[in-house]
């Protein structure tokens, strides 16, 4: 099914640059006659210039004038079709800063034949133009909303195609095996088989293999494109929101002395190693009538369900004040672990300044004894062992994939789109083995074509564009 939003010859124009005043600020406009529209208010230094002749990706220096009077100085720069982004003919003046000269620049060609652009219009228009797919499309959106280096790779991957390369190519070889089988439909009587049932088992191999491979990315590309959710846990007072403050290098959170100070999650975010992680600290865990701050502990629980990453807190000190501490100690965490198995946990033993180094690593061997291993040693207070759990955090982000240039899935429509492929590709390979007749085989084959055909826009809908770019900055 192809695309029913068709092009038309409308000019638009918007403000490519953020709203607000700058030093400069870009506005830009696309369509069949925005050289020509454009031409027909500009006046270049020497007077002579005509942007209808000059060469596509040129820039002018002139003035923006409507009739006699001048605007402001510009600097135009001229996009000829189809070597441009939207693969339409496109001018982007930069003009002057100020809020009144761009509007008064807008107001002037929205008075002449140029409507104001939709969102995401531009980019609408370089997808309808075949100047990207809609994968790519959707990356560039990404892009401008990435803010850490790991989001920003994932975007530029997408962005370059290899994610819709490796979709396309899936999907032309399937596409031609569709084709033989449909036509043995035409032939059922003689008994012909023009597809090799052989090649057909190995491609379904693959196929069924490469998505589930790009599936599986997606726990690892959703978080690092929208930040690694940490939940702070422990008991009360023994240092959580201090080591919130610490890794924030504010002072977020309340310190107290008083037990239960914290009853309600707080969050914040910070970059480190170019990967966002969203930092929650929690109600303290323990036995408590407090209706209040039991509320608190209930939330805690949520966010630990939420979470990618669990740290486990504790006061190290108060292990050595009682000869059941380490067993308690070692209950609760595996309680976590056991309520929460599927959640990566850190363990970490807050307050090491006032104990001996010695004793200190007592008592986290005596932890490996009870399964716990990897405890990190910390004094959030005097922010000792924050650089080890800064090093930890990156190792259990697992950004190497980014670093290995694997595709990465990151878009909940590619994921649901791959997972419908897939269970489709389930179904042919069950037919395969289970000899059922072609023209069922052909009907999940159709299906796998479909949804694979989703994510580059081979096939789309209004609604599904209307969705996709109703979300992008109108200037983009």
């Amino acid at each position: 099914m192809k695309q029913q939003i068709k092009l038309n010859n409308d000019t638009i124009i918007a403000l490519a640059t953020s709203s607000g005043v700058g030093a400069i600020a870009v506005i830009r406009l696309s369509g069949e006659n925005a050289i020509e529209i454009v031409n027909s208010f500009f006046q270049s230094k020497s007077g002579k210039k005509d942007l209808r002749k000059v060469k596509s990706h040129t820039v002018h220096l002139g003035n923006i004038v409507e009739g006699q009077r001048i605007i402001d100085e510009v600097l135009v720069s001229v996009f000829k079709d189809p070597h441009s982004y939207t693969g339409e003919n496109i001018v982007e003046i930069s003009c002057h800063g100020s809020v009144y000269i761009q509007q008064e620049i807008l107001q002037l060609f929205l008075k002449n034949n140029v409507r104001h652009a939709d969102a995401g219009e531009f980019t609408l228009r370089a997808f309808l133009n075949g100047k990207m797919d809609l994968s790519q499309a959707e990356a560039i959106a990404d892009l401008i909303a990435s803010d850490s280096k790991a989001s920003h790779q994932i975007a530029m991957q997408q962005m370059r195609g290899g994610f819709s390369t490796e979709i396309a190519s899936l999907r032309e070889k399937l596409l031609n095996f569709a084709s033989l089988i449909e036509l043995e439909l035409d032939f059922a009587e003689e008994d012909v088989e023009f597809a090799d049932r052989n090649e057909f088992k190995a491609l379904v191999k693959k196929i069924t293999r490469v998505l589930k491979r790009l599936i599986d990315s997606f726990a690892v590309g959703n978080v690092l494109k929208n930040g690694i959710p940490v939940t702070i846990i422990g008991e009360p007072n023994v240092g959580k929101s201090t080591l919130l403050n610490a890794l924030l290098n504010e002072e977020k959170a309340i310190v107290s002395h008083i037990a239960g100070t914290t009853r309600d999650a707080i969050e914040d975010e910070i970059i480190i190693n170019g990967v966002t992680y969203r930092f929650i600290d929690t109600a303290g865990i323990r036995e408590t009538v407090d209706e209040i701050e039991n509320i608190g502990i209930q939330k805690t629980f949520e966010k630990i369900s939420q979470a990618q990453l669990v740290i486990f807190l504790f006061d190290i000190s108060k292990i050595l004040k009682s000869n059941t501490g380490l067993e308690n100690l070692s209950n609760e965490i595996n309680n976590i672990k056991n309520k929460f198995p599927d959640k990566k946990l850190l363990v970490i033993a807050n307050k090491i300044d006032s104990i001996n180094k010695d004793i200190i690593y007592s008592i986290i061997k005596d932890l490996s004894h009870h399964n716990i291993a990897d405890v990190i040693p910390l004094s959030a207070k005097n922010k000792i062992g924050i650089t080890t759990l800064i090093q930890k955090l990156t190792q259990l982000a697992n950004t190497g994939i980014l670093s290995n240039n694997q595709t990465i899935v990151s878009n909940s429509r590619h994921f649901e789109a791959l997972t419908n492929a897939l269970n489709a590709i389930i179904d042919v390979q069950k037919g395969i083995d289970n000899n059922i007749s072609s023209d069922l085989i052909a009907i999940d084959i159709r299906e796998a074509l479909y949804h694979l055909g989703l994510i580059t826009g081979v096939i789309s809908t209004d609604d599904l564009l209307g969705n996709i770019f109703a979300n992008f900055c109108v200037g983009k």
